[in-house]
């Protein structure tokens, strides 16, 4: 295979567009063979909702989930076909089959794919099946078996890339993950900047939003090797991938981690070049995980060329030479930046391991965290604890269901017989998120318009209905390689291929164009007026909730972690689960601010607040993660009395300030007693040896950071009592 075809395979979204443009070309050509083009629409259609039900999983995972797809579909299609004759019955019907899918998201992601495409589907059913000549003279079953032998076309074609191709979607999950390593690392790096009067507090807001990728990459590679993992012990290219995994979940935690205020680093060593040193070590061990991101992704051997080794030891040189200077000044920072080269030495470590064949040292417990629901009653209580107010997912399930009902109803206003991409366009643009639907409405308008204009300008140029048969299959590949990155390309492509199909199916693509146009304006703007209207889930009033839940999953780590001082480092399920848990909460914080910025002003008045919050919250796990890095190399025997009371007593502060939040009240007034126990730590530590004296630097600064988080807490909680704008509903409605 040439480098050039090399490359090209190594693309997934070349592997998906070719998985497409198989499944549309075969559907296409077998429609011209049999002289049946009007019945290139639903299979066209069909295929498109099996390929949005499409996720990452192993062969058995991706038959049985196509077995449940295709029950789901005939299901849906049968059921629209029958309640066609009777709209308010569709209407009734849709909302509450979409409600009730929608809720099926709580249970993992592939039910929350087949369960959009189910909806989907339906209303690709109507459309296909709305009246007319054709609708009339065909039979009951006519239009369900064509979607559903389109769906089942691409479910197979999709069962043999899973059966041939075990291993691709697992190397690319990977090589995604390291590459957003290497991008955290090199922003870490910024951190080390020795300027004085650097705004720190900005690049740790950048470091917070930057890890949520590197989180959200971890969870994905993670859901793509248990999908592959049997009862058997992994062996050969799975072995290799599940180590390099977990390679990269500790390259992560020492990464994450903070052994000193660096900003205070700068004004200490200000002329020396030792932090110029520790910031070139991270940006070449963040071109290392971007080349290997490129080895996995061309499934090529790693070789590192020894560059970022030759940085460690000049930076161990320059710490030597600082500490022959013996200045008093320079010795509290002096023995952070040696533990913080003991961590880079050992990320170098697992880097150098990375390279190997075998993908590094498998360790003892290699065991991962099951989320899918192991029976009825575990799917049923996890879609149970969705039913109440406050839950995004059931607010957003009501507000979807109810928007595609007035959708049903617009359409009775404008079109009867053919507006059936009114509550489409509304499935397509109502998103959880306030920001996400504004962002899918102005998409999903220039795009259909593009996509119209396009069309308009190719139906008037190329009048050849084969060359518009190849038109309409390259836009559906278009579309899929485009849909989750560039909406507005998705939307212009999707357009691009009904118009060209119906001209396919009825020789006039002309007629479709303003109605298309004005339908997709009506059910956009139906999405948008349910997004502020219908139980809006503003970030504003679930804030408090979310800091919590990140604050009270470090408390659980810092728990996890000194467990571990106590009874020796091992890297099993509970610890790696507690460490997760504390990046995933701290993720899903900086998330919802994220979305929150993108709210109206007036919902918004605590952003500030939020993202102040955010960077305590983060950069109190990135102590707890330098405490965690180190866990094994302190004896159990050496273990100190003040070690534990410290400890106990950060997490206990700690757990009060999240049950606090989750309250909406206020922390208890901070007594002194972490900074007093600072003070005790530090005072310690001066006397004590290595590794010892690492633990009580990082308790201490674990204590420290206790008093600005519970005064972010109570300014957040002190904040307006309604986030609301005048007339819109509150989260208790």
């Amino acid at each position: 295979m040439t480098v050039g075809l090399r490359r090209l395979w190594a693309q997934d979204a070349f592997v998906y567009s070719l998985r497409v443009f198989v499944a549309l070309s075969g559907a296409m050509a077998l429609c011209w063979w049999l002289d049946e083009v009007p019945l290139v629409i639903p299979a066209f259609l069909g295929i498109i909702a099996s390929a949005l039900a499409e996720t990452d999983d192993s062969w058995r995972g991706r038959l049985r989930a196509l077995g449940v797809t295709l029950v789901c579909f005939a299901a849906a299609a049968f059921s629209v076909k029958a309640l066609l004759p009777w709209p308010a019955a569709f209407v009734a019907g849709l909302a509450l089959s979409t409600f009730g899918f929608t809720l099926l998201g709580a249970l993992g992601e592939r039910y929350r794919a087949i369960a959009s495409a189910t909806v989907i589907l339906a209303l690709y059913t109507a459309i296909s099946a709305a009246p007319g000549p054709q609708a009339e003279a065909a039979a009951f079953w006519h239009v369900p078996v064509l979607l559903l032998a389109g769906a089942a076309w691409y479910g197979v074609l999709s069962l043999a890339w899973c059966v041939l191709f075990p291993h691709q979607p697992v190397r690319q999950n990977l090589a995604r993950l390291y590459r957003e390593l290497g991008a955290y690392l090199r922003l870490k790096a910024s951190v080390f900047e020795p300027v004085r009067a650097v705004d720190m507090e900005r690049r740790r807001l950048a470091l917070a939003q930057t890890n949520g990728r590197v989180v959200a990459a971890l969870n994905t590679a993670k859901e793509s090797l248990f999908a592959r993992l049997g009862r058997q012990p992994p062996a050969g290219r799975l072995l290799r991938h599940l180590n390099l995994y977990f390679v990269a979940q500790d390259i992560h935690e020492r990464a994450s981690s903070s052994h000193y205020h660096y900003n205070e680093w700068a004004d200490v060593l200000f002329h020396s070049d030792v932090l110029y040193r520790c910031q070139r070590v991270l940006k070449l061990q963040g071109v290392d995980c971007t080349q290997l991101a490129g080895a996995l992704q061309l499934h090529q051997p790693f070789l590192r060329d020894g560059e970022a080794e030759r940085a460690l030891a000049d930076l161990h040189d320059s710490i030597a030479y600082l500490e022959r200077q013996r200045q008093p000044a320079w010795q509290r920072p002096l023995r952070s930046l040696r533990a913080l080269a003991r961590n880079l030495a050992t990320l170098d470590a697992q880097l150098t391991a990375a390279a190997r064949p075998e993908g590094g040292e498998r360790p003892g417990d290699s065991s991962l965290l099951d989320r899918t629901p192991r029976s009825l009653a575990d799917a049923w209580s996890r879609v149970k604890a969705q039913l109440h107010a406050g839950s995004p997912l059931l607010r957003h399930a009501v507000r979807l269901s109810l928007a595609l009902a007035a959708g049903c109803a617009a359409m009775q206003f404008t079109d009867p017989t053919h507006g059936y991409w009114i509550p489409l366009a509304t499935l397509f643009v109502c998103q959880p998120t306030y920001g996400a639907t504004l962002s899918k409405v102005t998409q999903r308008v220039a795009g259909t318009a593009v996509g119209l204009v396009a069309g308009w300008a190719l139906l008037r140029l190329f009048p050849s209905l084969p060359l518009q048969a190849l038109f309409a299959v390259a836009s559906g590949v278009l579309f899929f390689v485009t849909r989750t990155r560039h909406y507005l390309t998705a939307t212009a492509a999707i357009t691009l291929l009904v118009l060209m199909c119906f001209n396919q199916s009825t020789g006039n693509g002309y007629a479709l164009i303003w109605p298309r146009l004005l339908d997709t304006l009506v059910g956009s703007a139906i999405a948008a007026v349910a997004m502020f209207l219908v139980l809006p889930d503003w970030q504003g009033r679930r804030l408090a909730a979310v800091v919590a839940q990140a604050v009270r999953a470090n408390g659980l780590y810092l728990r996890e972690i000194m467990s571990q001082y106590a009874t020796g480092k091992v890297d099993d399920l509970d610890y790696r689960l507690a460490r997760r848990t504390a990046h995933n909460a701290d993720a899903a914080l900086s998330t919802a601010l994220s979305h929150m910025l993108q709210e109206p002003r007036a919902v918004r008045r605590q952003a500030g607040v939020g993202m102040q919050v955010l960077v305590r919250s983060h950069t109190l796990l990135n102590f707890l993660s330098a405490l965690g890095a180190h866990r094994g190399q302190l004896a159990v025997e050496d273990t100190d009395p003040l070690v534990a009371r410290a400890a106990e007593h950060a997490a206990r502060r700690i757990d009060e300030i999240a049950q606090a939040l989750s309250q909406r009240q206020p922390p208890a007034p901070d007594d002194g007693a972490a900074t007093a126990l600072a003070d005790a730590l530090e005072r310690q530590a001066d006397g004590a040896q290595e590794p010892l004296r690492l633990v009580l630097n990082q308790l201490a600064l674990v204590c420290r950071q206790i008093a600005p988080l519970a005064q972010g807490a109570a300014q957040l909680v002190a904040g307006p009592a309604s986030l609301h704008p005048r007339g819109a509903p509150s989260v208790a409605q």
